[in-house]
């Protein structure tokens, strides 16, 4: 038996490559894994083609001991993933009248009609184990190849969640005698820092351990720093991400803003009762997401003032008696300064181009944001204009994370 176990997940499914769905299956299967002290180094995804599924899962076997896909279980012509296990693994698929028999009575117990192509689904690679699936039609199945295992999920999310929990994680556990071997994992989420410098400060030596890991990832304004640990029982790895977190404290703790699932809105609503800021957000020319996530904290009332919202950057200038032909970085700072000058403690200051998208030229200014806080202020320029989710997402999440960190400076 191999002293680690590595696992590889691959969702079958043209919907996925196409964007058409998202792959959250994939994102449990890996939660689940990760419980239970299998490695996962590879995630694909693959469409509904019989030859690509079987190419896909021979080179998941080369470097995996454990494969499991999602998807492709259907009766219908291009659900292939039947096929596919079985062309990777060389063997035939077999009918199995007792499974269709089962797949009929679910039907009838579903008071719903069986039709001819659900005959498809009581094929399976020859030498398979059933997994039977009581909370849906779909048969799953494993396959034992030489020493590695294929394992077939529905893609419907409440059937795999069933089949992968009640069965699968068992039959894990005896075949790969993985007894209460689990993996644990702590994020804590910094801003104020930038990727490349978080790395040095934390340096080497930490991000080099190979249990407990660190592992770095960055987002708008924030980076996540994840602190794996595999031990036979959760206060053994407690007690390893415990002593290893400390040490990240001891070089980065002024810019960790929370752990595990706090967001940057929870921890900024706090700060500004804190400190008594009162925030003013000015928007024009994009929707942020900025007041509805801080208006979904209840440590916020009372500390934001009434948005102002303008349709373009050219009704911000003229309302503020501006030039309108100055750099949009500079209308931003202009209209912070401003707010600052009128009273407002904080403010948030995001200025678009509506017309532009969000593939435009990067050396463009197509958003600036302007930050401040009592006599402090910071911008930023982004490529992308106001159109679409990426400016309403990236310039929230700047924000937030700038604004924290400077009321963190002051308190």
């Amino acid at each position: 038996m191999p002293s680690q176990i590595n696992a590889e997940i691959i969702a079958i499914g043209t919907e996925i490559l196409l964007g058409e769905i998202t792959d959250t299956n994939s994102v449990f299967i890996a939660r689940v894994l990760r419980n239970i002290g299998i490695n996962l180094y590879y995630m694909t995804s693959v469409g509904d083609n019989e030859e690509r599924i079987a190419d896909a899962i021979r080179i998941a076997m080369s470097r995996a001991n454990v494969v499991i896909t999602c998807g492709g279980l259907g009766p219908t012509i291009d659900d292939m993933t039947r096929q596919g296990v079985a062309k990777a693994t060389h063997r035939e698929l077999v009918f199995h009248q007792g499974l269709l028999d089962v797949i009929a009575e679910r039907f009838a117990s579903f008071r719903a009609q069986m039709t001819e192509n659900n005959k498809r689904q009581a094929y399976l690679p020859a030498n398979s184990t059933l997994i039977e699936n009581p909370v849906g039609t779909a048969p799953s199945f494993i396959v034992e190849h030489e020493s590695k295992v294929v394992i077939s999920l529905p893609g419907v999310p409440r059937e795999m969640k069933y089949l992968l929990n009640e069965q699968v994680v068992p039959y894990l556990r005896e075949h790969f005698q993985l007894g209460g071997l689990i993996i644990k994992a702590r994020v804590l989420r910094t801003a104020g820092i930038g990727e490349s410098l978080l790395d040095s400060q934390i340096g080497a030596k930490l991000l080099e351990m190979n249990n407990p890991t660190i592992g770095l990832a960055a987002h708008a304004g924030q980076v996540d720093i994840r602190i794996t640990a595999k031990a036979e029982s959760e206060t053994d790895a407690d007690l390893m991400i415990a002593e290893v977190e400390q040490q990240v404290r001891e070089r980065v703790d002024q810019f960790i803003f929370g752990t595990d699932e706090d967001r940057i809105e929870q921890v900024l609503a706090k700060m500004l009762a804190k400190n008594q800021s009162k925030l003013l957000l000015i928007e024009a020319g994009v929707e942020t997401s900025i007041m509805g996530k801080l208006e979904r904290v209840p440590e916020t009332m009372g500390y934001l003032a009434p948005s102002q919202v303008y349709t373009h950057p050219l009704a911000l200038a003229t309302t503020l008696n501006l030039d309108p032909q100055m750099p949009i970085r500079e209308l931003a700072e202009s209209a912070a300064r401003k707010a600052i000058a009128e009273g407002i403690t904080s403010a948030i200051v995001v200025v678009s181009y509506p017309e532009m998208n969000e593939q435009h030229d990067d050396r463009e200014s197509g958003t600036a944001i302007a930050v401040t806080t009592g006599s402090k202020l910071r911008s930023r320029v982004y490529g992308f204009g106001g159109q679409g989710e990426v400016a309403s997402e990236w310039s929230s999440l700047w924000s937030m994370s700038t604004l924290w960190q400077m009321l963190k400076e002051e308190a």
